[in-house]
């Protein structure tokens, strides 16, 4: 009687265990680069409550455009811009309607090296340094903002000549705190974590100065989990994080 009773209940575990197996899931999601260490937060928090895997790429935002266009097998796209998942939504490869705002992104001059940068950027018009980092400006919507703040300076003809430029925001990042590039315009959310001060030296650069960096994020398959994680995204958990690393409000559009 008792083995029977263990035969059953050992059953009844492995029934239990395989059904929770086959309701995870896994879904692949393109995420611009500057949301790296925000949205592995965000996803390590979904599988913790979920059981379901996240798997992230990270890249530009231009890049993953191309590749979702050739048919990347991505359930989701977190963009550094709102320009490509409009774009996405209108040529019917993203989701109607599933299209919202994220986060807000900043842009900060930084140099790991302590008083190296100025409160106020003056740092370039002094043309101390030999290479000043940016991403392209053509991939990633981050260089396309210190090209704009250069612009507005006067300064973008006379530095090209010094310019060093990732591919994406994470390159552009790598290339200053690997020293490099003395400093470089990089997102404020790479070196501000929850909880912690910013190391080096930074100007905070006034949004007045380039145009809002809309992050928008996108659903590119009908797929519940991917639906899911774009929920979870939006909570209040999620906010709290987005918020910790430095970014703007966010809301559905």
């Amino acid at each position: 009687m008792r083995t029977r009773l263990l035969y059953t209940l050992a059953m009844i575990f492995l029934l239990i265990l395989s059904s929770g197996q086959a309701m995870a899931d896994k879904i692949r999601v393109a995420v611009a680069s500057n949301f790296t260490g925000t949205i592995r937060k965000i996803a390590e928090s979904f599988e913790k409550s979920t059981g379901h895997k996240v798997i992230l790429i990270f890249g530009s935002t231009g890049k993953h455009y191309a590749q979702i266009k050739h048919g990347a097998p991505f359930d989701a796209f977190f963009a550094a811009d709102a320009r490509r998942p409009k774009l996405l939504e209108k040529e019917g490869v993203a989701l109607p309607g599933s299209r919202f705002t994220y986060a807000i992104g900043k842009v900060i001059l930084w140099s790991p090296q302590k008083n190296y940068v100025d409160i106020e950027g003056k740092t370039l018009e002094q043309k101390e340094f030999r290479y000043l980092s940016l991403a392209n400006p053509k991939l990633a919507p981050y260089g396309k903002a210190a090209q704009e703040i250069l612009q507005g300076r006067g300064l973008w003809k006379g530095l090209r000549g010094r310019m060093v430029r990732g591919e994406n925001i994470g390159q552009t990042f790598q290339f200053v705190k690997s020293g490099n590039a003395e400093l470089g315009f990089i997102a404020y959310s790479q070196v501000k974590h929850p909880g912690e001060s910013v190391e080096g030296s930074y100007w905070k650069i006034p949004q007045s100065l380039y145009s809002p960096i809309e992050q928008q994020a996108v659903l590119l398959r009908d797929n519940d989990t991917a639906r899911s994680f774009l929920s979870f995204v939006k909570s209040d958990e999620s906010l709290k994080i987005i918020r910790g690393f430095g970014y703007g409000y966010y809301g559905i559009e």
